[in-house]
């Protein structure tokens, strides 16, 4: 549409006058007019027949109008207008850093893994304590010495594993690395496509695209369960986990396409 307007453009803008009225035949008789000489002098009359000229007029001026506010160029994003922002250098930032944070996301959720595993050891230590059977006593109340049994064996397995992960602070690392993978994930996902119009002035719908977009929702899906996780929901736990799950099934499919793109890139693009 930007470039059907542009060849609307005036001929004012080659340097011509805008003769409008070059062509209205003026009769050599003005008695042959409906309105006389006389009466063209009189502003009621006047007054009229110009409003309804303008009328006339409006809609082939606003038609000529319409290409000194869309100009076809600004329409474009791309021709050397943002300079650097459509180079090799800046198209290359989004690859590595979403290169970075696919293994990045593969480290919070060890230590998600992790966090989880010091909940889920005092739950069993927990239900452990439930089947330890009363120390038999002496007819004076001495406790009667007698081997471990497998259940408190196990007990105390369980509780020295779990104060070694304590000592890891998987829930506080956890949470940052999050928040770090949140913050950067939505920006450098944002900033890919952005970059993407600057070089080619389009977008280009497909697998990357979509799933790309997919994996930005996931993030913010999974970080806005965060509040009832604190609370003790195990639904929305389990769900906190799930979908982080697809998160990175999304981002493996995501590695064949992104290097395609990026052999695009350099066959496309200049340094810097």
């Amino acid at each position: 549409m930007a470039a059907t307007l542009g060849l609307l453009k005036p001929p004012i803008l080659s340097g011509k006058p805008l003769l409008c009225y070059s062509k209205l035949k003026i009769p050599s008789n003005p008695t042959k007019l409906n309105v006389s000489v006389d009466s063209t002098t009189d502003p009621q009359i006047l007054l009229p027949h110009s409003i309804h000229a303008l009328k006339s007029a409006s809609l082939p001026l606003t038609a000529l109008a319409i290409p000194f506010f869309l100009d076809p160029n600004e329409a474009l994003a791309v021709g050397g207008e943002f300079g650097i922002l459509e180079g090799r250098t800046f198209a290359l930032i989004h690859p590595i850093v979403m290169g970075s944070l696919f293994f990045y996301t593969l480290w919070a959720g060890y230590l998600g893994w992790q966090w989880r595993r010091v909940r889920t050891t005092q739950n069993e230590i927990n239900e452990l304590k439930k089947q330890v059977k009363p120390t038999p006593v002496t007819p004076d109340g001495t406790p009667v010495e007698t081997a471990p049994s497998p259940v408190n064996l196990k007990i105390q397995q369980l509780t020295e594993e779990r104060k070694e992960l304590l000592k890891g602070s998987y829930k506080d690392r956890h949470f940052n690395a999050g928040a770090l993978l949140l913050g950067f994930g939505v920006f450098e996902s944002i900033f890919g496509g952005v970059n993407t119009w600057f070089r080619t002035g389009k977008l280009f719908p497909g697998p990357h695209l979509f799933a790309g977009a997919a994996i930005t929702v996931l993030w913010a899906a999974a970080a806005a369960l965060v509040p009832p996780m604190q609370k003790g929901s195990e639904t929305a736990r389990n769900l906190h986990i799930a979908l982080n799950a697809v998160n990175v099934l999304l981002f493996v499919t995501q590695i064949p396409t992104g290097i395609d793109i990026v052999f695009k890139v350099f066959e496309f693009t200049n340094w810097p």
